[in-house]
């Protein structure tokens, strides 16, 4: 498996994250195939890496809750 850098990218807090500080979700969709998400509490604690159309399945299924 490559290793993906990841430290240019521009992250942004979701909008159904707690604006208090907690639950607090952040992902990276300036990259082209690939958005990374992490927790910002904890960003130095891992990124999950989805592909767009998995990434964008994910979104659809959230939303339809």
């Amino acid at each position: 498996m490559r290793a993906i850098d990841l430290t240019n990218v521009t992250w942004r807090k979701s909008s159904y994250s707690n604006p208090d500080g907690g639950n607090c979700v952040e992902f990276a969709p300036n990259l082209p195939a690939l958005v990374p998400v992490r927790d910002s509490k904890n960003p130095d604690h891992g990124t999950l890496i989805f592909g767009v159309d998995a990434w964008s399945e994910f979104v659809s299924s959230a939303k339809a809750q």
